[in-house]
């Protein structure tokens, strides 16, 4: 049943053939009369299992390892010396299709992990002196500019240099099209659905998102899960009971076949089929999810989670901020303000630039000369011969007349929104204006806060480098009440072991700073969509899709799989149990016994594989089409079924403002406002 000895599948499949044939074949002579002829079939049918049974038992008392499959060997030898040649191939038959529904079965369970595999491109094309030529992936090197045609897959993590119109759903689960402007970045593993785009490698083929989640994956199938030896366990003590009630059936009656009956029935497939298969099952349905489960160890570790700590910035927030609001200080264009930042900040690599830039349009920008970056404070430079400085309040008002103090600036002082924070802009010496940008809350955070509370995470607990008054009011915003701010990545570990001293934690973060707590915490859940960083590496789950509320799924499947797993375990031996009493009164044949238990075989693994989902109940929270209201009940933006446009006709009704429906620099998100 559950062999030490991996043996490939084509010879499992030959084998069940084999035995299917000497049983049908067998059964034909015997109605002809043929007796014997019948009984030699039948015995030969037997031994074809027999053979690798006894192998691989052999082994398994070399290697000190328990193995029930001793009890499938005694039923054969058993029933083959007691003449009962019918009895001892239905028993291979068993034993054959079992081992065939087990191979189906897994790789059922890891459709969704091979496809990953599956989907990495090997090959690419490069441009190089105004032509193209076809490289291997893993000969991109970074600065490499890349042109990836319709249809083909991105091979590297980059810099989209113009425009490309992709599909994410490999990584990110979302079916609709994501617009990615220049600049913007782009993970390998997700497809052009656009015209030919080119891309600027910032990445090794090894070292890209894409890669970094096949080596997550290929970590999740090789990996043995706990479970499965717990199952190995609980078969250490059935062998005993087994021929324990098998020898006092034989001594009570007196009949050596009541006792081959009973061994027919005892072989405990249920608890080595059916346990393993729902882990790997439960693993492939997260990874449908949106998040690879490394191995059986992290799910069942999140199954018992009972408080949930969480980083902030890239985990409740989106990781992505934009400017909100432009104040002005002096007689200036707040377009101009736009501009000048966007054109010194192109140049600089800062978390914010990007959204300055994005701040500015799509208009072309001016070079800037001179530019100076001083990390941490801002960058200077000159925009057709004018000084610009963006940065922090000291930065640009180094040398500066003093801010005004009016009443438009007060709100910066503490007045912000979760998230919230400023850059300064001067212009030839003067400080013009502040820009507020905001790192934005999760839409889904707040609901995915409160469906963990429903499936019996007691505590939540916000822990963030971020300072208190950013980090309370991004709690308030998602219903969390526990908050530590401040802290340190060692400041992050001691607050998840605090946590830990009073009932199993998991720690949910993105960042490098993260990685020491995720690997503390009694199970590490990486928000790992934006690359394959140390905290993916520490971490026992990862979030490949862009999406807070993938956590409160993964921990929906993690509760469903190991309660699936133990009932289809628990269930299968129970109903051996009661088959083994039956056969030891008398109630049961051989023959009668082999059937019945392939029937509960057959059923045990059909539970196991309600891991896969979705269940009753499960519903899918995360809609694959969003409806996007305008600012009237009677202006409605919505999908039309050409995937990824937007119908912006208003409904029959009162006429109004027509609504507009138009792309943001955001890339694949609409703005609704009319």
């Amino acid at each position: 049943m559950n062999s030490p000895v991996t043996i490939p599948g084509g010879f499992r499949a030959a084998r069940l053939a084999v035995t299917l044939t000497a049983l049908a074949v067998g059964g034909g002579l015997a109605l002809a009369d043929r007796d014997v002829a019948a009984a030699w079939t039948w015995t030969a049918g037997a031994l074809v299992q027999l053979v690798p049974l006894v192998r691989a038992t052999l082994l398994s008392v070399v290697r000190r390892q328990p193995d029930v499959d001793v009890i499938a060997l005694l039923a054969i030898v058993g029933a083959l010396l007691a003449g009962e040649p019918l009895a001892a191939v239905v028993v291979a038959v068993m034993l054959a299709t079992g081992e065939a529904l087990e191979d189906w079965a897994a790789g059922r369970a890891e459709r969704s992990l091979t496809a990953l595999l599956s989907h990495a491109p090997d090959r690419t094309h490069r441009r190089l002196d105004g032509g193209l030529e076809d490289v291997a992936v893993g000969d991109v090197r970074p600065g490499d500019v890349l042109v990836v045609v319709t249809g083909e897959v991105v091979p590297v993590d980059g810099l989209v240099l113009d425009r490309a119109v992709l599909d994410e759903s490999t990584l990110t689960g979302e079916a609709i099209p994501v617009v990615r402007d220049a600049g913007q970045v782009v993970s390998s593993g997700v497809t052009n659905i656009g015209p030919p785009a080119e891309i600027r490698a910032t990445a090794t083929a090894a070292d890209s998102t894409y890669a970094g989640i096949v080596r997550l994956v290929t970590r999740a199938r090789s990996t043995k899960p706990p479970m499965v030896r717990l199952a190995d366990r609980w078969a250490a003590w059935f062998v005993p009971l087994a021929l324990v009630v098998a020898g006092a059936a034989w001594a009570w009656s007196g009949d050596p076949v009541r006792a081959l009956a009973v061994l027919v029935v005892a072989t405990p497939c249920p608890l080595l089929l059916a346990t393993p298969i729902a882990m790997v099952s439960g693993i492939s349905r997260a990874a449908r999810s949106g998040v690879i489960v490394k191995d059986g160890r992290g799910l069942e570790a999140l199954a018992r989670t009972r408080t949930m700590c969480l980083d902030k910035t890239g985990t409740l927030t989106a990781g992505h901020p934009e400017v909100v609001e432009v104040i002005l200080l002096s007689d200036i264009d707040e377009g101009q303000v736009r501009r000048l930042a966007a054109a010194v900040e192109q140049l600089s690599a800062h978390p914010f630039a990007a959204a300055l830039v994005a701040a500015a349009g799509a208009d072309p920008l001016p070079v800037p000369t001179s530019v100076e970056e001083v990390a941490g404070e801002g960058v200077r430079g000159s925009v057709d011969g004018v000084a610009v400085a963006v940065g922090t309040r000291s930065f640009v008002a180094d040398g500066a007349p003093a801010v005004p103090d009016v009443p438009s600036l007060r709100g910066v002082e503490g007045d912000g929104g979760p998230g919230d924070t400023f850059a300064w802009v001067a212009v030839d010496g003067q400080v013009t204006a502040v820009m507020r940008l905001r790192d934005p809350v999760r839409p889904e955070a707040r609901s995915t806060v409160d469906r963990l509370g429903q499936a019996g995470v007691t505590r939540t607990v916000l822990v963030t480098g971020d300072s208190g008054p950013v980090a309370t009011a991004v709690a308030n915003a998602v219903g969390i009440t526990v908050v530590h701010a401040d802290c340190t990545p060692a400041g992050k570990v001691e607050r998840v072991a605090e946590e830990q001293l009073h009932q199993p934690t998991a720690m949910v973060g993105d960042g490098v700073n993260d990685a020491p707590s995720l690997a503390a915490a009694d199970v590490g859940i990486a928000m790992g969509a934006r690359g394959a960083t140390a905290s993916s590496e520490a971490a026992d789950l990862v979030v490949t899709a862009d999406r807070i509320d993938a956590l409160a799924d993964v921990h929906r499947i993690a509760v469903d799989t190991i309660s699936i797993a133990r009932i289809s375990a628990v269930g299968g031996m129970a109903l051996s149990g009661v088959a083994m009493v039956a056969a030891a009164v008398g109630l049961l044949t051989p023959v009668a016994g082999a059937v019945l238990q392939e029937g509960i075989d057959v059923l045990a693994i059909a539970h196991a594989l309600r891991a896969l989902g979705p269940l009753a109940g499960d519903r899918r929270r995360r809609p694959r089409r969003r409806r996007l209201w305008a600012t009237h009940p009677s202006q409605v933006c919505r999908p039309t079924t050409t995937g990824g446009r937007f119908d912006d006709t208003p409904p029959p009704g009162p006429a109004s403002i027509p609504p507009v429906c138009r792309p943001t620099t955001t890339g694949g998100r609409f703005d609704d406002t009319p």
